[in-house]
């Protein structure tokens, strides 16, 4: 045990005193104690900088997804009012998701004014219920009394018969994705429209 620990501050302390020749071969040097050579370095920051600040500028246009429930890799941002099919990303704060929020992307399948039917039905599991979500008559989805890890899933009971005002129904096709039929409808203000790249 001793001697690893002596091997490894042996590779450590070489490491270090390798660091000076690093540095001087970085700035444009080609090597400890050499004279520097300016063109090196404003070749290498020719090339660095650009893409370093393409990179900073590309990262925020663009979202990875995550999640095998949308039919999509990456989205970005597209200005204009929410449609049906719509892909939108929004924060969700939910003790399922994790104890902090994360942003997640679904589609809007129900918009505000349209119909919303909620039927219960026995589940595959004996003695519980899933809920069966219809949006003008339309199946949307089904809710499941629990999760892949066996967490109790509460679906959403709609009200009034109609998707409120100002509220979107969020999901996918996936049979098992965590959207409106766990959470309910998501507040328009909160959503991103968003467009399929890739």
């Amino acid at each position: 045990m001793l001697s690893l620990a002596w091997n490894a501050g042996k590779a450590l302390w070489n490491e270090a005193m390798l660091l000076p020749l690093k540095a001087a071969v970085a700035l444009g040097s080609s090597g400890l104690g050499q004279p520097p050579r300016p063109e090196q370095l404003w070749k290498a920051n020719g090339i660095v900088l650009p893409i370093g600040l393409l990179t900073m500028w590309a990262i925020p246009q663009f979202t990875l997804v995550m999640s095998p429930s949308i039919d999509a890799w990456i989205v970005r941002e597209a200005p204009g009012p929410i449609r049906r099919g719509d892909f939108v990303s929004f924060t969700l704060s939910h003790p399922l998701a994790g104890p902090k929020p994360v942003m997640v992307t679904k589609e809007a399948l129900c918009l505000p004014g349209d119909r919303i039917d909620w039927l219960e039905k026995p589940s595959m599991r004996a003695g519980e219920w899933d809920g069966w979500y219809y949006c003008n008559g339309k199946l949307l989805g089904i809710s499941k009394p629990f999760g892949h890890d066996g967490q109790r899933l509460e679906h959403w009971r709609p009200i009034a018969g109609t998707i409120p005002p100002g509220t979107v129904y969020v999901g996918s096709s996936h049979a098992s994705g965590f959207d409106s039929r766990y959470y309910g409808p998501v507040a328009i203000e909160r959503l991103k429209r968003m467009e399929k790249l890739l």
